[in-house]
């Protein structure tokens, strides 16, 4: 099967299948929001939601946030991953986010990299969820994912996969994408044992005609 085809049959099952695709972060404004992501690093979006509701009542704003020191922020913070540099990254980036931008986040993925704890994934997830750019975040479950079924090929780093995928999506659907590969690999294509089972990408999928089907 050619590669357009692959993409063009993996599309046309996401859009019948989950035609609804969003972040299962909370959140309610686009500071909400970069919050969440730093502290969803290697960190259940379940735990973050128990977390983030407290930490943003204390700290609503980039300008109260900015206020604060990590440490204070580590206590609400301390039952995540990582809690020391998280709280680090989040009052960094407050700090940065009212010094370069007036306290409002910005929808270019290269002016969202200058926030600490901000990286190219994370820079993604901002554009394309709060403001529907065309950037793909591929974090473990979208590298996986798009590797097993064949989308991608030999990709060795999230941006070489990232390249690969966006060649091939079309634009206005590159942000709902994120969300297929993403809750497709959370709750069927699992890391250690995929539920090939449930999955009805099959006879297209890579891993499955390799690995499961012979």
């Amino acid at each position: 099967m050619q590669k357009k085809q692959l993409f063009e049959e993996v599309i046309r099952y996401f859009e019948k299948n989950m035609p609804v695709a969003e972040t299962e972060l909370a959140y309610e404004n686009p500071f909400q929001l970069i919050v969440a992501v730093i502290l969803s690093a290697q960190c259940t979006d379940k735990r973050v939601n128990q977390i983030t509701p407290e930490l943003l009542r204390r700290f609503p704003t980039p300008d109260k946030m900015a206020e604060a020191e990590p440490a204070e922020v580590f206590e609400y913070i301390k039952s995540c991953s990582y809690p020391n540099n998280k709280s680090k990254h989040l009052v960094g980036m407050a700090r940065k986010l009212m010094e370069l931008f007036d306290g409002k986040v910005p929808d270019d993925v290269d002016d969202l990299q200058k926030l600490p704890g901000v990286g190219r994934k994370t820079a993604n997830v901002i554009a394309s969820v709060v403001y529907n750019k065309p950037a793909l975040a591929v974090d473990t479950h979208v590298f996986r994912v798009a590797a097993r079924i064949g989308l991608t090929t030999g990709a060795k780093t999230p941006l070489a996969a990232e390249m690969q995928l966006i060649k091939y999506i079309p634009e206005e659907l590159v942000p709902k994408a994120h969300h297929w590969l993403i809750l497709h690999g959370r709750y069927v294509c699992v890391a250690r044992k995929p539920k090939c089972e449930k999955c009805g990408l099959t006879s297209v999928c890579k891993y499955y005609m390799e690995s499961v089907k012979k």
